[in-house]
């Protein structure tokens, strides 16, 4: 059984989307002859579509939901219903036990991923964190420190909204 987290960019432009998805694609197909287990968030952009490409290949879906709140709180109406049927679709979900969506819970989500995983695959454009922390490139770099392996999807021509 293979484990793989979700991390990336949610601000990919209409013209990523595809790109990425094929990149997604070529990932997740090389650990599918197996029992592959897929770790995501489901927020909009690289995670959603992480989810849809895992679903496709016939991996199972873990979700891991930041805090109580998340849905209401964080994913927008167009969204919703691409959140709602990848978290119908799930194996198993997992809520942080914060009652708000803040960098706290965001923070505890992703050790989540990351204690989970066997590895990671990131839809990162390679910049360094922001600073912030808790964004694609923190996730990145705890990976990296834990020794989990990255497969880094940004394909030519994929580009941040």
């Amino acid at each position: 059984m293979t484990t793989i987290a979700a991390t990336g960019h949610m601000d990919l432009t209409d013209d990523s989307v595809e790109l990425v998805r094929a990149g997604l694609r070529d990932v997740l197909g090389q650990y599918a002859d197996g029992d592959l287990v897929g770790l995501s968030c489901i927020a909009r952009g690289s995670d959603s579509l992480f989810a849809e490409e895992l679903l496709e290949v016939g991996g199972h879906l873990v979700v891991v939901l930041p805090s109580n709140d998340y849905r209401q709180a964080k994913v927008k109406p167009d969204h919703a219903p691409v959140f709602d049927r990848l978290l119908e679709a799930a194996d198993e979900v997992l809520v942080m036990p914060y009652k708000t969506a803040n960098r706290e819970a965001y923070e505890a989500a992703n050790t989540i991923l990351l204690e989970r995983a066997d590895r990671v695959v990131a839809v990162w454009n390679g910049e360094p964190p922001s600073g912030k922390g808790g964004g694609t490139a923190d996730v990145v770099h705890a990976a990296q420190e834990a020794g989990l392996p990255v497969d880094v999807v940004w394909p030519p021509g994929a580009r941040r909204a």
